[in-house]
């Protein structure tokens, strides 16, 4: 059997620390995670142990790959201590090589929204996927659509999000990804290793 190979390191996954409703999003996660062991990817993600975080990170853990979490308490593989917030992101955002957001709630859309607006100000290159489970994310993607049409999303920003609707697939699509060079945003130096932050307001600087 030839050796599946993969252009990323690690992975980092954002996601619900609940299971949602539908059976297919606890499903999606365990099928992500196996994805991840099939191509040799490791996981960075929040250090949750209940929900989707829970179930993608033990499927990771249980195929013998690397699971780095940045959330105190009990949890899944190696556990890194951050001051904060803004910390906890900028280090996910540092070590991972590109990012997937499955199904969640506010914290996972703050996290992805934030990593692709890191992307369209050109601080980092990498890929950001959805996974899209049962269409879990078409209402965002047709709001992201119409900010599109109104004029407040470029057309290139908007090909920074890649969907679709099974981990194989993403990965695969994420795999080919290319990044576009737009002249228009920002050209900012990803050196999150610079970043200060301040104590009495969690800021960075």
């Amino acid at each position: 059997m030839e050796e599946t190979k993969s252009r990323f390191k690690r992975i980092c996954v954002f996601c619900g620390s609940s299971s949602g409703k539908k059976p297919t999003y606890q499903e999606a996660a365990v099928q992500l995670g196996k994805e991840l062991v099939e191509k040799k990817i490791d996981l960075v993600y929040g250090g949750g142990s209940v929900g989707l975080m829970g179930l993608v990170s033990q499927a990771v853990h249980d195929g013998g790959r690397h699971v780095l979490g940045f959330l105190t308490g009990v949890t899944v593989g190696e556990v890194r201590a951050v001051s904060d917030m803004h910390q906890r992101k900028a280090e996910m955002g540092r070590l991972a090589d590109a990012f997937i957001a499955l199904p969640g709630g506010y914290g996972t859309l703050e996290e992805l929204l934030e990593v692709i607006t890191w992307a369209q100000l050109g601080i980092h290159r990498k890929p950001v996927g959805l996974l899209n489970v049962d269409g879990y994310y078409n209402s965002l993607l047709s709001f992201i659509d119409k900010a599109v049409d109104e004029g407040f999303i470029s057309p290139s920003a908007r090909r920074i999000i890649v969907s679709a609707p099974t981990a194989k697939q993403l990965v695969k699509e994420l795999e080919e990804y290319e990044p576009e060079y737009d002249e228009i945003t920002s050209k900012l130096i990803w050196e999150v290793d610079r970043i200060s932050y301040e104590p009495e307001s969690g800021v960075a600087m």
